[in-house]
């Protein structure tokens, strides 16, 4: 069947309207017998760009194929905020066309948001931390927060700001020195400012970025790091928690790497899957508890720890594990005796894909020794020992040494189900 015909053109507009737009960009538009765009945007456009004006209808990514469907033939010029490829409409369309056999004729960026703010503001873009919160969780911005980070935060909507301060405030941040730019490059542009725990601003224009320069105020809690071993406190946990420096060694085995999907198997308090996370934007993961009080608590680390697109499905393994994408990485932290779990978490491995148990009990631990003499890979223990007071002197309080068995599985061994 002959794919449909789509001659596209994708045009990046800003708050300056057509004054700001390339010639280029002009004689696409004019050019075009549908305009396609956020309502905001086609009212930038003079009557001279005389093309039949389609408002995107909401949720949009649903609807981009049915719409260019409908006007089939014809020349479309889509509107976007800025540079279409940077957290623009860029990536949906090309996925889109990309499925139906076609493509893009013409790609006029713009440019962005951060751009413009970056300009502003003085700060060079490859120093700084992007965050986008349109239609992504606030909470998302925590990850970032470290002591003399620049952050610029693309805005949701006029009440972004307040989510945003009233978050730094929560996760000791509240010295930070928050400035919004609003309608940036158009007649309308502004900005203020304030330090988030003395934000007095009501919500403004919804067109806005948020510069955060992070300041951490000393007096709050835990000093969080960029890589894998936050401190125990930093989790909400009944006990069930892999301890510091054995959560550092465990990552360290799994080896997270950009885009990749962690299976943390008995979750406990979440922290393996969250620091797996946390260790790049792109990560996924999917932590499975069986107890549903624990499993609402890995919701809420992962929330105040900044990764809330951790996935907690709360049932028993192996069984929960059916139906789940396969992984890149099995994290097996408890549970180790149940009938069929390591040979289910082994099967539905991906090639190249890691797997890493823990344990402290000698039952569990000679399983892991058959499945080392099964598949090769190493056998380690871990003793951690604190200093803790004794008497008037200090002596050694040794914690249950932790066998660890970690194990890559090879190019060529089977590997039960597919992504979904």
């Amino acid at each position: 069947m002959k794919p449909p015909r789509h001659d596209v053109a994708l045009v990046g507009i800003g708050a300056d309207g057509w004054a700001g737009l390339a010639d280029a960009s002009r004689a696409a538009l004019r050019e075009a017998e549908v305009l396609i765009g956020g309502a905001r945007q086609l009212a930038l456009l003079p009557e001279v760009c005389a093309g039949e004006r389609v408002p995107w209808p909401a949720p949009l990514r649903p609807a981009v194929p049915a719409l260019l469907a409908a006007h089939e033939g014809r020349r479309i010029a889509v509107l976007a905020s800025g540079d279409p490829y940077f957290h623009g409409i860029g990536r949906a369309l090309t996925e889109v066309l990309g499925a139906e056999g076609a493509h893009l004729a013409r790609v006029l960026p713009h440019p962005s948001s951060v751009s413009y703010a970056c300009a502003r503001l003085g700060w060079p873009q490859e120093d700084i931390d992007v965050i986008s919160t349109v239609g992504r969780p606030v909470a998302r911005i925590a990850a970032a927060l470290h002591e003399g980070r620049r952050l610029l935060v693309l805005s949701a909507g006029a009440a972004t700001p307040g989510e945003v301060t009233a978050l730094l405030r929560a996760r000791g941040f509240g010295p930070s020195r928050v400035q919004v730019l609003e309608q940036l490059g158009g007649p309308r542009e502004r900005t203020y400012e304030a330090t988030a725990e003395d934000w007095p601003h009501p919500p403004g224009d919804p067109l806005n970025v948020l510069a955060v320069e992070c300041v951490r105020d000393p007096a709050a809690g835990p000093r969080l790091g960029a890589v894998p071993g936050l401190p125990d406190d930093a989790y909400e946990h009944d006990g069930q928690l892999t301890k510091r420096h054995v959560r550092a060694a465990t990552l360290a085995a799994l080896a997270p790497a950009p885009g990749e999907l962690l299976w943390d198997v008995g979750g406990g308090a979440g922290s393996v899957a969250v620091e797996w996370l946390r260790t790049h934007p792109a990560c996924r993961a999917v932590s499975v508890e069986r107890d549903p009080a624990r499993a609402a608590r890995i919701g809420r680390n992962a929330e105040r720890l900044g990764v809330p697109a951790l996935r907690v499905v709360t049932g028993t393994a192996p069984g929960a594990l059916a139906g789940l994408p396969a992984p890149d990485a099995v994290f097996v932290g408890g549970g180790l005796t149940a009938p069929g779990l390591l040979d289910a978490c082994w099967a539905a491995l991906r090639e190249g894909g890691r797997l890493v148990a823990n344990t402290v009990t000698l039952e569990s631990e000679a399983l892991l020794a058959e499945r080392c003499r099964r598949h090769g890979g190493e056998l380690v223990r871990l003793a951690v020992a604190h200093a803790v007071p004794v008497g008037g002197f200090t002596g050694w309080r040794q914690a249950m040494p932790v066998t660890q068995w970690s194990v890559r599985k090879a190019e060529g061994e089977p590997v039960a189900g597919d992504d979904v």
